[in-house]
């Protein structure tokens, strides 16, 4: 029985006093071999084309002056997200992504490394991305401040973000999957209707997150270049 209403992401799921919940995070891997090694599939060749398209949407988003291979990094970071997002819709599989140790663990860094780069070898690009173009004199100062604090807050609403969303969805299905015992039969068909509904809407809220994460980072790099 739940204590709480979030105690079924809580992580307590052990074998031999080992937490077997983190390593759903990296349980894809065991998948990909077969997709990569045997003969192409339907599946392998509609991966190429999601990363062949990714590439070249990233490398228009980075711009010219981007170091080459950048592109992969993102994807890399799109890949991870979208296959742990998946993952976590299996039943008694732990979300790893709805919990801001993950996201932040993935936002922080990125945000860290773009930061100290820009500012140490495009100092004055920097400073200038603090004034947007053709502020009035007055409002330059509170200008300053604002696009300070936005820049501050990019990692943590990256995180929050996609751990929100996460989390909503199955939070939602997990609410609506405990009424199930105690319905009528009939009332219990449209449940189930609307859990299949729910769990299609997850699917595209793994992908568009995913998405909007590698976006989201690859616009905040091509700032400091």
């Amino acid at each position: 029985m739940m204590t709480n209403l979030f105690s079924v992401f809580d992580p307590s799921t052990s074998m031999f006093n080992m937490s077997l919940n983190w390593s759903s995070t990296m349980m894809f891997i065991i998948m990909m071999p077969m997709m990569f090694w045997l003969i192409p599939s339907r599946v392998s060749v509609m991966w190429s084309t999601i990363t062949k398209t990714l590439h070249n949407e990233f490398k228009i988003l980075l711009g010219t002056n981007s170091f080459n291979g950048t592109t992969f990094m993102f994807i890399s970071v799109f890949s991870l997200i979208l296959f742990n997002n998946f993952m976590g819709l299996f039943p008694y599989i732990f979300t790893s992504t709805s919990h801001l140790v993950f996201t932040l663990t993935l936002s922080l860094p990125l945000w860290l490394a773009f930061m100290v780069y820009g500012w140490l070898n495009h100092t004055q690009h920097m400073f200038a991305h603090l004034v947007p173009q053709g502020t009035p004199a007055v409002l330059m100062p509170f200008m300053v401040c604002i696009e300070t604090i936005s820049n501050l807050i990019r990692p943590g609403t990256l995180a929050v973000r996609l751990a929100a969303n996460m989390i909503a969805g199955h939070l939602l299905m997990t609410l609506l999957g405990n009424t199930g015992p105690s319905i009528s039969y009939s009332i219990l068909s449209l449940l189930i209707i609307t859990q299949i509904m729910l769990l299609t809407l997850e699917s595209a809220v793994s992908i568009i997150q995913s998405y909007v994460f590698a976006v989201l980072s690859t616009l905040y790099s091509s700032e400091v270049n």
